[in-house]
């Protein structure tokens, strides 16, 4: 069984100082050391690493960025609680985790669905932008017919009237979700891209860096374009 000094020690190793520059500049700090994620991947071959549960838990909790995202990349999502998952979300500081780490987990859990609900309406940013995510993130993993319709039109409406109001990072998950919803659930793919179209461009603060806000409309267009609408994922993270 690997320990967290074990990861810690090759976490370090791995260090990258261009990698490091690049992840302050989008919002990461101290402590971290600016791993990249096939480099963790290769960490987690290293030390024979799949899944466990109480490790993730410890690396997160060390509050260093590499390991937070590390615990994401070896959780069981069979094993992770949602208290576990609340506390993660909360101290998930920059987009990395709030958008990717943690909503993966959560929505390869069973109550992935009930979070991102929960999250949604919470008044901080990081939080708030963490649960559009996990509900993007649903809809790629459940059978579109045990998803509730009903709940994600009254959800697509909420996020065109509220998304140039909303807040920075959740102006850009609000529009990941709406991508997500048109380009899994065939019913929606239209009323997705009049969406976006009604939406208009939607203005991101990105850090002065050079990533850009996806047009929703045009990007279910071209995954309708591929013959992909539908097309399930069997995980979250990658």
């Amino acid at each position: 069984m690997a320990t967290v000094s074990e990861v810690m020690a090759l976490l370090e190793e791995h260090q990258s100082t261009s990698t490091k520059k690049t992840f302050m500049n989008h919002g990461a700090r101290e402590p971290f050391f600016g791993v990249k994620v096939g480099d963790m991947k290769t960490i987690m071959k290293t030390l024979k690493i799949k899944k466990d549960h109480q490790l993730s838990l410890d690396l997160y909790a060390t509050g260093n960025s590499d390991a937070m995202y590390f615990a994401a990349l070896i959780a069981d999502e069979k094993k992770i609680s949602k208290d576990d998952l609340r506390q993660w979300v909360k101290a998930a500081y920059w987009y990395m985790l709030f958008e990717f780490a943690v909503p993966w987990i959560a929505a390869e859990t069973p109550y992935g669905q009930e979070l991102g609900l929960e999250w949604i309406e919470s008044p901080e940013e990081n939080v708030a932008a963490a649960g559009w995510s996990c509900l993007s993130n649903w809809l790629h993993l459940q059978p579109n017919d045990q998803l509730d319709q009903q709940l994600y039109q009254r959800l697509l409406e909420r996020a065109q009237k509220n998304i140039h109001q909303a807040q920075n990072r959740v102006r850009y998950t609000m529009n990941g979700f709406i991508i997500s919803l048109g380009s899994q659930i065939p019913e929606f793919t239209e009323a997705c891209i009049e969406a976006s179209e009604a939406i208009g461009k939607v203005r991101v603060d990105m850090g002065g860096t050079a990533c850009k806000v996806p047009d929703a409309g045009e990007y279910i267009y071209k995954i309708q374009e591929m013959g992909r609408i539908g097309k399930k994922k069997k995980m979250a993270r990658c």
